[in-house]
Parts: C-alpha cells; sequence; structure tokens
C-alpha cells in the first residue's frame, strides 16, 4: 500500500502538461511514480525534469505491459478516448480519462461498458466536479436557504484567439476524416460549465434528461460551434441553461447560478467561489477545497473510496454531446457580427447575452427576440 502507483500518460503536451505537473506533484507525495509517457514525439530531458528515465513509446498498450503501470492518464484526442480506455481497462489499468470522455454517446456508452465488464476504475477528468462547493451548494438548497430552486444557468465569457483552432488538426473539428470530434465551445473548451450546472441539479445520469434545445454558432473560420447555448430539461423538470463563447468582449471566469424562489447561489467553479445572496440575509462568500480526482482515483483504488467522477455521472453531459454532434452545422455569425482584436474575434454584445441567459434561463433568440 505504500509503493507509489506506476501511472503511464498517454499525451503530454498541451493540456497534458498540466496532468505532468500533477503527477509531479503526487510523486512528491510518494503517491504514484511516472512509469512512462505515450507521445508520438518523445518528449526531452527538459521536459522530464524530475521525473528520471521514465519509458516513452508511441505504442499504449506496449508502453503498458512494459511499465505494469497500475494507472493511465488519457489526455489525448478525443475521438482516441475510447479505443485508449479500453487499451487499458483489458489489462487491468485503471483509468482518469480527459473530458470529454468520448464524441458519441455510443462510443461513451462503448467505453464505460468496456470499463465496467474489466472491473477497472475510470475516473472522468471533469476537474470542478471535484470541488467541495458542490455538496455545500447541495446542503443549502436541501435546506431551503433559497426556497425552491426554479432554475439553474451558467455563463462562460473566454476568449481564444485564432492560433487555438490550430494547435492540433483535430482543433475546432466537428468530425475529421470521418470520424467524430465535436470539439465545440459547450462539448470542450466549457464543457465544465453544463456538466457543473447538471450537478449542481442532482441530474448528472443519461436518464436525467428530458429535453435538449441548442443554438450553435461561430464567428472563427471553423467547423464546430465557439458561440452557442443551450437549455435542458431535467427529469425533475428543471431548466438548465449554459451560455457560452470563445468569442468574450471582456473574458471573465465562467460561473453557474442557482437560481432559488428566495435568493440564489453564485458558484464561479474554476476558483471554488461560492456567494449565497438570500432574502433578509447579507452576502455571504465562502471559497471551498478541492479533492484532486487523479488523488480520489488513487484512494479508490488503495482503499476503496468512492470515485467522485466516474463514467455515469457524465451521462447527462453525454447527451448533450450527441445532441450537438447530431445538431445541424453552427450558424455562422456575418461579418457584421463580430469584429478582429489581436488575433481573436470578438462578438459584439456577447457578454450581455451570457449574464443574461444565466440570469433568466433563456436561449439567445429569445433575448434578441425581446431586446429593445
Amino acid at each position: 500500500m505504500d509503493t507509489p502507483i506506476p501511472v503511464v500518460l498517454a499525451g503530454a503536451r498541451g493540456h497534458g502538461r498540466w496532468h505532468l505537473h500533477n503527477i509531479q506533484r503526487l510523486q512528491q507525495r510518494g503517491l504514484v511514480r511516472l512509469a512512462g509517457v505515450c507521445e508520438l514525439r518523445p518528449l526531452d530531458e527538459r521536459e522530464l525534469d524530475g521525473f528520471g528515465r521514465p519509458l516513452q513509446s508511441a505504442d499504449f498498450g506496449a508502453l503498458l505491459d512494459a511499465t505494469g503501470a497500475g494507472i493511465a492518464v488519457i489526455c489525448t484526442p478525443i475521438d482516441t478516448h475510447t479505443a485508449l480506455a479500453l487499451t487499458a481497462a483489458r489489462r487491468g489499468v485503471h483509468i482518469l480519462l480527459e473530458k470529454p470522455p468520448a464524441p458519441s454517446y455510443a462510443e461513451f456508452r462503448r467505453m464505460a461498458d468496456g470499463v465496467r465488464e474489466a472491473g477497472t476504475a475510470c475516473q472522468i477528468g471533469f476537474q470542478s466536479l471535484g470541488s467541495h462547493a458542490l455538496p455545500a451548494i447541495a446542503a443549502l438548497v436541501a435546506e431551503g436557504a433559497v426556497g425552491e430552486v426554479t432554475g439553474i444557468g451558467a455563463a462562460g465569457p473566454w476568449a481564444r484567439d485564432e492560433a487555438y483552432f490550430r494547435r492540433s488538426p483535430w482543433a475546432g473539428k466537428r468530425r475529421l476524416d470521418g470520424t467524430d470530434v465535436v470539439d465545440g465551445v459547450l462539448t470542450n473548451p466549457l464543457a465544465h460549465a453544463v456538466a457543473t450546472a447538471l450537478a449542481l441539479d442532482g441530474s448528472p445520469h443519461a436518464e436525467d434528461v428530458a429535453g435538449i434545445e441548442l443554438e450553435l454558432a461561430r464567428a472563427n473560420d471553423i467547423e464546430a460551434d465557439d458561440t452557442s447555448c443551450v437549455r435542458v430539461t431535467t427529469a425533475r423538470g428543471t431548466r438548465v441553461t449554459a451560455a457560452v463563447t470563445l468569442c468574450a468582449e471582456e473574458p471573465g471566469e465562467p460561473y453557474v447560478i442557482v437560481h432559488g424562489s428566495r435568493g440564489r447561489v453564485t458558484f464561479w467553479y474554476k476558483q471554488d467561489r461560492v456567494l449565497v445572496q438570500r432574502a433578509g440575509h447579507g452576502p455571504v462568500e465562502h471559497v471551498h477545497g478541492r479533492t484532486d480526482l487523479l488523488e480520489n482515483l488513487i484512494a479508490h483504488v488503495r482503499g476503496g473510496e468512492e470515485l467522485l467522477v466516474p463514467p455515469d455521472r457524465t451521462g447527462a453531459f453525454m447527451r448533450l454531446v450527441e445532441a450537438v454532434r447530431t445538431a445541424p452545422e453552427p450558424r455562422r455569425l456575418p461579418d457584421g457580427a463580430w469584429y478582429a482584436d489581436g488575433g481573436r474575434r470578438v462578438v459584439k454584445g456577447i457578454d450581455g447575452l451570457l449574464h443574461a441567459s444565466a440570469a433568466t434561463l433563456s436561449l439567445f433568440s429569445e433575448l434578441e427576440a425581446n431586446s429593445p
């Protein structure tokens, strides 16, 4: 139990660097050991500073075999997730799989069912779902602090330059060489906004989704959406909206609002920060802790601690991914709707639309129809 678990990291560049640094943090605590790195181009000595000489190979299965890995962290292109997860599962290797878990609901089910049949643990990398704010907000709602929940709205005003969409062959694509990718703003960069909002409603499973309304648009010269909104009606009748963009005028922290009949709770999920505003009380703000998902997976493997984000707890989010995948092509915003600013495209008035959507649980078309 005290021996560090050998870990293989598949995809160590781009967002994979975050996982590399996290593995290093846990290695320094004696919990894991970086045993292997799977990359098409091997990491150099500088990139592996502090790790010694882990094995490197572009053959994921062979690397798992050679290292005797206990855990695989998979941070590779979306369309490779299912195949790599099943490769690990068949070898009895536990998995931390970066979000989104798959590019289609069918691939997601194939992955989740295969992992379960293999008897291995799989954690999906929605880091916000490790926030201690989630149970704290759930407790507030349960005790009636903000009255009856009337809806949940999320907003994500982010900015990405045009180079972001050239970072890899699959970036900004709906499909690549006939294979689904679904790299849109709702399903990848701001996927946490949707997943967190659904979790706050207690509706994370596929069967918790009763209906989905989508409005997908793009200002950038890409296939996928970069400015979009969704309204999910859950089985319990809650309206859950998310309005997000990569073309914000003033980029800011994404947030989720739980609307109640006597107040509201705002959760800035990247900061684990919660603001409670309710009738008869002054505003109260608190910053919560967070459980790292790889640490939680280690605790599960070693001591049976409950996984925070097993695949089935992302089923509702995957219903959204499937809706985006099968939706018509995103609407191209006319040239007059956006302007260029320092290598990125900015959608005029989008920040106000995002905040209004989160506040009123409205779609963009409804807000535009009601504008003066």
